[in-house]
């Protein structure tokens, strides 16, 4: 069995298993015609259980074969033009080029001793990060597994900056259509169940500032005390981005920590044609990036940046046998002591990749190409009658519903949309995700490729309508 572990006497076994596999997944992407099969959990299940993981093939070969039936032929391809369901980008080259190389060296993150030059490139890519967002000198921060473990680590900073004892005193102000992680995080951090207050949003779905400074000062006249404001730099449901100025002009005011949920909107940092559309994050005290959403790279690249380094003391523990306080002394760059993860992953090396292959504007480019895309995407809606559109996108995202000229019933124009989803996926020409909007089910395009053309919406449009309008006429044939 020790053939198969890699070191300087099996490095021909990894480079021929390593490019059959590469081999296998090229010719895959290059004959994928649609972004699903439509396979169920009911076909698909059986298969995997009637596998003995007992009983081992030790052939590569067989076991990519097996693969090819268990996962590669069903699974769900991101890079398909007409894949327009979530928040999953297409990767670009480099990228996947640095997960090869960091999945077999095999560097861990949190010590120095573990991962030498792979720390400094990560101090570097936080600190190009952190200036990309201009939160100043004293900025720092770290990478993480996702939006969720960098919100939960912002507020975690937030928490312990208010200095009291007192958790069912504290508030966290985030909008309505905040990421969900904002009230987990609230829980997982002990804080009271009235905790997170919602502030409504606006006609475009961005927090009312208005409404957030009657709470604020609510918050302040009943003896709280306001731990944080999340604000959203492309909110999941819609892309809109939160009045960043206003807000951290009343963080100001009321000495609340605030914290930009920027795991979407992050693309603009590297964008030079919407750049602004993100104004005033640099006033902010921590920020969330997601990388591997519209930065195009492979899940997970994520980070949380904070503009004051001595915050992450909070995060901070030394064990004897991995980080002991000496080395802080001794001037050792451990990464464990900012993260709330030991054992980490060198998912920086995509990102360096990335930025030495392509470029902040190569990133920027395509990531503009997609909100080009929302914008005529939004135009075809709006002229489209067979369909209400919510918001005009911010970001790359699409919220619609069809609404059929026979039918006023909103349940049963709710149930069409519903199965217009179902019967779509279940087709696998196309993926497109859902939501709510006002208690009514919505219809979601995520637009994240920028091969994705006009044509695709449109003809993705069409078949959403023609399968709305096949339940709505067996619905009528039911009823008679």
């Amino acid at each position: 069995m020790r053939s198969h572990l890699l070191n300087d006497t099996t490095a021909e076994h990894y480079r021929r298993s390593v490019t059959e596999g590469v081999e296998r997944v090229a010719a895959k992407l290059a004959a994928t015609d649609r972004p699903f099969t439509g396979v169920t959990a009911d076909d698909l299940a059986p298969r995997i259980d009637a596998i003995d993981l007992d009983r081992p093939l030790r052939d590569t070969t067989a076991a990519l074969d097996e693969l090819e039936d268990v996962y590669l032929r069903d699974a769900v391809y991101f890079h398909h033009p007409r894949y327009l369901a979530h928040l999953n980008c297409p990767v670009v080259i480099p990228a996947v080029l640095g997960e090869a190389v960091l999945s077999a060296v095999n560097s861990s993150l949190d010590t120095w001793d573990q991962s030498a030059g792979g720390t400094l490139i990560e101090r570097k890519l936080i600190d190009w990060t952190a200036a990309r967002i201009g939160l100043g000198p004293a900025a720092d921060g770290v990478f993480t597994s996702g939006g969720t473990q960098s919100n939960l680590q912002a507020l975690l900073l937030a928490r312990e900056e208010t200095k009291t004892e007192e958790l069912t005193k504290l508030r966290v102000f985030a909008s309505e259509v905040s990421h969900f992680s904002v009230q987990k995080s609230a829980k997982l951090l002990g804080l009271g169940p009235d905790a997170v207050v919602v502030v409504p949003v606006d006609h475009d779905k961005r927090m009312q500032t208005v409404a957030l400074a009657h709470e604020l000062e609510r918050c302040a006249e009943a003896g709280l005390i306001p731990m944080a404001v999340v604000a959203t730099a492309g909110t999941t449901d819609f892309g809109s981005i939160d009045p960043l100025p206003e807000i951290a002009g009343l963080c100001e005011q009321y000495g609340a920590w605030m914290h930009v949920d920027a795991a979407y909107g992050c693309g603009l940092l590297a964008s030079r044609k919407y750049r602004h559309r993100i104004d005033g994050i640099d006033r902010a005290d921590s920020v969330t990036v997601d990388y591997h959403k519209s930065f195009f790279q492979p899940v997970s690249s994520s980070a949380v940046l904070v503009r004051d380094a001595a915050t992450l003391r909070h995060a901070t523990y030394h064990a004897e046998y991995l980080n002991p306080r000496r080395m802080v002394t001794e001037r050792i760059p451990n990464q464990v002591d900012k993260s709330l993860q030991t054992t980490r992953r060198f998912d920086a090396l995509k990102l360096w990749m990335t930025l030495r292959v392509m470029g902040a504007d190569g990133i920027g480019a395509l990531f503009d190409e997609v909100c080009d895309l929302a914008a005529e995407g939004w135009k075809l809606l709006a002229a489209d009658p067979r369909f209400d559109v919510v918001v005009e996108p911010s970001l790359s995202t699409l919220v619609f519903r069809y609404i059929p000229a026979a039918v006023t019933d909103p349940a049963e124009i709710d149930r069409a949309n519903l199965y217009a989803r179902k019967a779509l996926f279940a087709s696998g020409d196309a993926v497109v995700a859902g939501t709510k909007v006002s208690g009514r089910h919505y219809l979601k395009f995520t637009l994240l490729n920028p091969e994705t053309t006009t044509a695709d919406i449109t003809a993705v449009l069409d078949l959403i309508a023609g399968h709305a309008e096949q339940y709505l006429g067996e619905s009528l044939d039911r009823a008679c």
